[in-house]
């Protein structure tokens, strides 16, 4: 068994200037660690099978939901079910880093609605 970390996970850029790193990459499961910086956001989007929670390890961050705006914190996690359209936000003056945890993987599930 190998320990995973951000220094040997693999990594991506998304959105503008966003990091992602696979700590877990299966099928069935996936864990990704992501660092936004101040001002970023991911594109409101839906997945239709992957359940998935969020969950700040650092920072504070902003997930709409709907019409709903939910703001978490250090420690705090937030499920979202297949189908919810939604989007993570960081509206605050800190980088925000969080664990994206889905079941199945949601790569490849994914539709964007904005």
């Amino acid at each position: 068994m190998n320990k995973s970390s951000t220094s040997n996970a693999e990594h991506y850029k998304w959105g503008e200037n966003c990091d992602g790193w696979h700590l877990l990459k299966r099928d069935d499961v996936s864990v990704i660690q992501e660092l936004v910086p101040p001002g970023q956001a991911e594109v409101n989007h839906l997945h239709n099978v992957s359940r998935q929670f969020f969950y700040i390890l650092a920072g504070t961050g902003t997930m709409r939901i709907g019409e709903e705006t939910i703001t978490l914190s250090s420690g705090e996690g937030l499920e979202i079910p297949p189908g919810t359209a939604h989007q993570f936000r960081n509206d605050s003056g800190e980088d925000v880093s969080f664990l994206v945890i889905s079941t199945p993987k949601s790569h490849g599930d994914r539709i964007n609605l904005d």
